[in-house]
């Protein structure tokens, strides 16, 4: 005969459900330089990495050990949480391409039809240093560089263009200061659709720093000798291989003294103006 408890009642026995609530535990993204401790081992350190296995701590020691990131499983500033892979770094954005002039670079643009304005310059040598640095602005924009071969038939060649609102024209000119001879066929061309621009430099070689092309300076040429003849004599290189040289130094428009740089892209800018009429059909 079974006795009664007056002590039981309907919460003495076991009840449907799990006898507790399983513990839960925020989570910490487990980026390196954290410390933490590994609340199984008491061991203490700071986040180094993640492997496949779980992450990697490495103790006052130097000593590196690897803990499963079991939850709860390790102390962040005494409290309990559960370490979490951070996510991902994003790979930096690419920075845009620049062409040699640091203008940004049109991917996959081809060459505009040539407008009827120019751009003239002197020489093959000014021709060939305005194509490095400006090629890709000029295809770009469809401005052709035509050489002169010097400037003392200047107002006939810009007289047979025939520069117009939709045609201008720009010509870039060596030693182009107040006196000079350059100065002097500049100001015999003045027209509203034309622009003289330059340097004070007495040859384009001069306006790439000397130290692209490694050496201290430009010689000092006497006035009357021929200056490029003269640079060559007083560094003792060949004339033959000089201007190669400094071609083959030129990487952008950093290379250059800023008076031909300004010079060049006041010339593009002026020529490329959008024009209030359409432009002219030109031969």
């Amino acid at each position: 005969m079974s006795r009664h408890d007056p002590w039981a009642g309907i919460l003495s026995g076991p009840v449907d459900g799990p006898a507790r609530m399983r513990a839960t535990y925020p989570e910490t993204a487990g980026a390196p330089g954290l410390a933490v401790r590994h609340r199984g081992s008491g061991f203490t350190g700071t986040v180094v990495r993640w492997e496949r296995d779980g992450v990697v701590l490495r103790g006052a020691s130097g000593l590196e050990r690897i803990f499963l990131a079991t939850p709860g499983g390790f102390d962040v500033e005494g409290r309990a949480v559960t370490l979490a892979r951070p996510p991902a770094a994003r790979p930096p954005a690419p920075a845009p391409a620049v062409t040699a002039s640091g203008s940004l670079a049109v991917a996959g643009h081809r060459a505009r039809v040539a407008r009827a304005g120019r751009i003239l310059v002197e020489g093959v040598h000014d021709a060939e240093l305005v194509e490095r640095v400006w090629g890709d602005d000029l295809r770009v924009e469809g401005v052709v560089v035509e050489r002169l071969d010097g400037i003392d038939g200047l107002a006939g060649v810009v007289q047979a263009f025939g520069p117009a609102a939709g045609a201008r024209l720009g010509v870039l000119v060596d030693h182009l200061v107040p006196g000079s001879k350059e100065a002097r066929l500049a100001s015999e061309v003045a027209h509203p659709h034309v622009l003289v621009t330059g340097t004070p430099f007495v040859d384009v070689w001069e306006a790439v720093k000397p130290a692209v092309v490694g050496i201290p300076g430009w010689p000092a040429v006497p006035r009357g000798e021929d200056w490029k003849t003269g640079v060559c004599a007083r560094l003792q290189v060949d004339p033959a291989t000089m201007w190669p040289r400094i071609l083959a130094a030129v990487r952008s428009y950093a290379d250059l003294e800023p008076p031909l740089v300004g010079a060049v892209e006041r010339l593009i800018d002026f020529v490329t103006e959008p024009s209030p009429t359409s432009e002219p059909t030109r031969a």
